[in-house]
């Protein structure tokens, strides 16, 4: 299984060590990465509130990029990467007429997009093509007596008409699927499908903490031990403002928050180290030793 691979910005910068155990995982059970080091950011916020067409430009070059290397897949690690990339290339697949408008833009690096690729997740390439059962025969660390809040994050729930869910209805459900496979118990929370509150943060900085909070502590209440996400903007928020966001509530949390291929990681053999897991907000130390994974 080879896919053209974006890892996104956040996974390269602000948390930088979600990339190296994505990669790690990745190689492990079977899927070869053609990384797409020439790729730009999807833009998705600022810029996709600024200008839909420079947003569906960026993308288009990206998927050309795909295309010349013969690749008919692009893969991401990151749920919203992945959301802005779909909906721009459902536009784009659509509306021949237009994606030969945004072609135009892409003429002086010699590329042009022809409408030829998908996108897809980490997550959901595990599930429908490396195959559940596959991913269990490689566990080799069984995360028993594990409890794990799943938390999917927006943007690979919706919209549900560019994202796959009629030919895959179960995607809400793959998170809770790879958790079992591992070996570990899904908790069942009503924050999972919501909004992290990253979005809102810098403009409303006081409600995107409470939904910080109002998550984490559910997820805890319910007996989560950590929690994981498929997003790594998802992860930097629930990470990095618990501690506020417990401030804010006048309650502790300290709920370590894991991007998935770290879970993954713990029990198909990975260490700490490799992994990264010393270098969170939240310490993951009650996770490590839950686990006795080494440290590495």
């Amino acid at each position: 299984m080879r896919y053209a691979f974006w890892p996104g910005c956040v996974s390269r910068g602000g948390c930088p060590e979600l990339y190296p155990a994505a990669l790690a995982v990745a190689e492990k059970v079977g899927l070869d990465l053609v990384e797409l080091d020439q790729a730009t950011c999807t833009g998705a916020g600022v810029i996709g509130e600024r200008s839909e067409e420079l947003v569906d430009a960026l993308n288009a070059r990206t998927f050309a990029m795909a295309e010349q290397l013969g690749l008919d897949t692009i893969m991401t690690i990151c749920s919203t990467c992945q959301g802005v990339m779909s909906s721009v290339n459902y536009r784009l697949r659509e509306n021949p007429a237009y994606r030969e408008k945004i072609n135009g833009h892409l003429r002086d690096e010699g590329l042009s997009y022809k409408g030829t690729v998908r996108v897809t997740h980490m997550m959901w390439a595990l599930v429908e093509e490396l195959g559940l059962e596959k991913l269990a025969n490689l566990v080799t660390h069984p995360l028993r007596g594990v409890k794990v809040a799943p938390f999917y994050g927006c943007y690979i729930l919706r919209p549900r008409y560019v994202l796959g869910f009629d030919e895959h209805p179960h995607r809400r459900e793959y998170l809770e699927r790879i958790i079992e496979v591992l070996g570990a118990e899904a908790v069942d929370y009503s924050g999972k499908w919501r909004c992290c509150g990253f979005p809102i943060m810098t403009i409303n900085e006081s409600n995107g903490l409470r939904m910080v909070a109002n998550h984490t502590l559910e997820a805890k209440q319910k007996g989560a031990h950590v929690l994981v996400t498929p997003c790594p903007l998802c992860h930097l928020n629930l990470d990095e403002f618990q501690p506020r966001a417990a401030g804010q509530a006048g309650r502790p949390i300290n709920l370590p928050v894991l991007h998935l291929p770290q879970l993954i990681g713990a029990a198909i053999g990975f260490n700490a180290k490799v992994l990264g897991l010393r270098r969170h907000i939240v310490s993951t130390e009650p996770f490590i030793q839950m686990t006795g994974i080494p440290r590495g």
